[in-house]
């Protein structure tokens, strides 16, 4: 069994009263970025070191952001998340943060605060880390 990991965070939770919603919203947002979801089962699903589950008076308030290739992905990425229950939280844009910095905002059904970010143009050292179980 092979796992993948980033850098700083092993896994990000989110909790949902939303589930079914949220599914739909991730599974397109995702997608727009070439990605999927890459496991799931009765109340839960994830995608990498995303884990969202059913939750039932609870639900959690982030800000999460995904890495896009270029900013025509994040503009995808946007339209993506309006066409399936997101709300706009910031148009796809420059932002000052730092030079090249294009992002879009979106709120999921929860609320929780989704960007889609590309830092401009560079090469990683590596697309992830892999790790394999003995």
């Amino acid at each position: 069994m092979q796992n993948h990991f980033g850098r700083l965070i092993d896994h990000v939770h989110i909790r949902t009263e939303k589930f079914r919603e949220s599914q739909i919203f991730y599974e397109a947002v995702l997608g727009a970025l070439g990605r999927r979801i890459t496991s799931h089962g009765d109340g839960f699903f994830s995608s990498d070191e995303l884990y969202v589950d059913r939750s039932e008076g609870y639900e959690s308030r982030i800000h999460l952001a995904f890495q896009a290739e270029d900013r025509t992905a994040v503009q995808r990425f946007h339209a993506a998340g309006l066409a399936n229950g997101g709300r706009d939280n910031g148009q796809p844009g420059e932002r000052s943060y730092h030079l090249g910095y294009y992002a879009c905002f979106l709120l999921d059904p929860s609320g929780n605060n989704v960007e889609a970010v590309y830092h401009g143009p560079g090469t990683r050292s590596s697309s992830d880390v892999t790790t394999t179980r003995s």
